[in-house]
């Protein structure tokens, strides 16, 4: 997990605005399954969204969780969306150079 500044926090929520959510916390909550799509995703996209349909009231610890068990940082939560980057470990895979 790496710390951002706000200029490195700036520059990933410009990269997310145009994602669409692959990850969906449903009525099931934070599941084996959400956490290991949640950590596939990252290691294929580096930065990724994440959707609250449900335990919208509980997001910030789901999240918290979430980008602990999947080695990821959290950028910002919008709305009911949580935003998540980790970094690709091979640095010619990486997208984002911050």
């Amino acid at each position: 997990m790496i710390e951002l500044n706000s200029k490195q926090r700036k520059i990933l929520e410009k990269a997310a605005h145009d994602l669409q959510p692959v990850v969906i916390v449903g009525g099931a909550g934070m599941t084996e399954g959400v956490i290991q799509m949640a950590d596939k995703a990252l290691a294929d996209h580096e930065l990724i969204k994440v959707k609250f349909n449900e335990y919208k009231e509980e997001k910030q610890e789901l999240t918290t969780e979430l980008s602990e068990k999947t080695n990821s940082t959290l950028v910002r939560i919008i709305g009911n969306i949580a935003i998540l980057f980790r970094e690709a470990e091979k640095e010619e895979d990486r997208k984002f150079k911050l």
